[in-house]
């Protein structure tokens, strides 16, 4: 299975719901989930507790991003996050929903990582791809 991009979040664009802007934007987090199969639609809304992962070195809700703002490139759109990691952290996980707290949790994109990911008393880094027109997490074109 792929990223998914919640109709929700498109629509929202559209509603000024979300803002990118790295100095004046909205606060965005990356919560952990122990199964993709939840987010298996574009029907997402929404940061939930079920499925989320536990364990040491997490905490429910998961972590802040930094968001590094947003640039157009080469006709797209995209944005950019610093790189996040769980701390000493024994945990498995399978998927992250990246969402929106200033906005009631809206939903942004689920990230897909193709099978469980572990750590066991080690970092879980969440490693962005390279911000650009054809690599970064978030893209419009």
């Amino acid at each position: 299975m792929a990223n998914i991009v919640p109709d929700s979040f498109k629509n929202e664009l559209f509603l000024s719901t979300h803002n990118f802007s790295s100095t004046a934007g909205n606060t965005f987090k990356l919560a952990l989930y122990s199964t993709v199969t939840a987010f298996s639609s574009v029907t997402t809304t929404a940061y939930t507790a079920t499925n989320e992962v536990s364990g040491t070195g997490y905490t429910a809700t998961g972590a802040s991003l930094t968001n590094l703002g947003s640039t157009v490139a080469q006709n797209i759109s995209f944005v950019d996050f610093s790189d996040v990691t769980f701390s000493t952290a024994t945990i498995t996980a399978s998927a992250a929903l990246i969402y929106n707290t200033t906005n009631s949790g809206k939903a942004v994109v689920v990230l897909d990582f193709g099978g469980n990911k572990t750590s066991t008393n080690g970092d879980f880094t969440i490693q962005f791809p390279a911000a650009n027109s054809t690599s970064a997490i978030i893209r419009i074109s």
